[in-house]
């Protein structure tokens, strides 16, 4: 993999070029990096005409439509991390290998992070490594609210319960009756997360949000909505 950098309208963007194995070159948008991936199979003259038709085509779509701020957390050794009523302390730093490790003693958090990668990608990795980590420790706490809250109003067929990395949704139910809920909800307060988890296990018994799926939610949180709204407000805000 190379790295280059792509400058629109005075943005300067990470772009990650990658030769792989491939039919045709194809060119993507991300949050964090402009991915190239390029055949290798081409001559290098005709893959460095391939790479500048492809940024070309990044600072056209750049220009017409700005992709979404990236809203990750930067983190400097000795930060103080804050999680709902918890603190951590962090220890950052850097070497000379492929991939990023952490671990955690307690509140302290050992990360360990490639030097090799840009600098967007570092930031990746660390928001990663911490979401990981603490979501491990905290996992026991969401499952006995999960099984409490699903005895007392749903008697539904709950079965795995996971922590999941997710940025574009709070929740979700697989009709297994897994539910996974998103680590962004460590920073929410303790209703939100009630809440989320409540409508995730409405989804057990109406696998829609008909009339009847509202009714369940309600009937177990009377006052939802106003948890609702705080995450319609203040969503952007609580990640990793």
């Amino acid at each position: 993999m190379r790295t280059d950098v792509l400058e629109v309208n005075g943005i300067t963007y990470p772009v990650e070029i990658h030769f792989e194995e491939r039919p045709q070159a194809t060119v993507s948008i991300g949050k964090r990096s402009i991915n190239l991936r390029v055949p290798l199979s081409l001559g290098r003259d005709e893959q460095m005409r391939s790479i500048l038709k492809m940024k070309q085509w990044a600072r056209e779509h750049i220009q017409k439509k700005p992709p979404k701020k990236d809203l990750t957390k930067e983190y400097r050794d000795g930060d103080k991390l804050h999680v709902g009523d918890r603190e951590y302390h962090l220890s950052i730093s850097y070497a000379s290998k492929q991939s990023s490790s952490a671990r955690i003693q307690d509140k302290l958090i050992h990360l360990m992070i490639s030097s090799e990668l840009p600098t967007e990608r570092q930031k990746a990795h660390i928001s990663s490594l911490l979401s990981r980590l603490i979501a491990r420790q905290r996992l026991p706490d969401l499952e006995k609210k999960l099984r409490q809250l699903n005895a007392t109003h749903f008697q539904a067929g709950l079965q795995r319960i996971f922590f999941k990395n997710m940025r574009s949704r709070w929740g979700s139910c697989s009709e297994k009756g897994n539910i996974n809920i998103s680590t962004r909800l460590l920073f929410a307060p303790d209703e939100v997360l009630e809440y989320v988890c409540i409508h995730e296990l409405a989804h057990l018994i109406e696998h829609n949000h008909s009339d009847r799926f509202w009714a369940l939610v309600e009937k177990a949180m009377p006052y939802y909505p106003q948890q609702k709204q705080w995450l319609k407000e203040h969503g952007e805000s609580i990640r990793f």
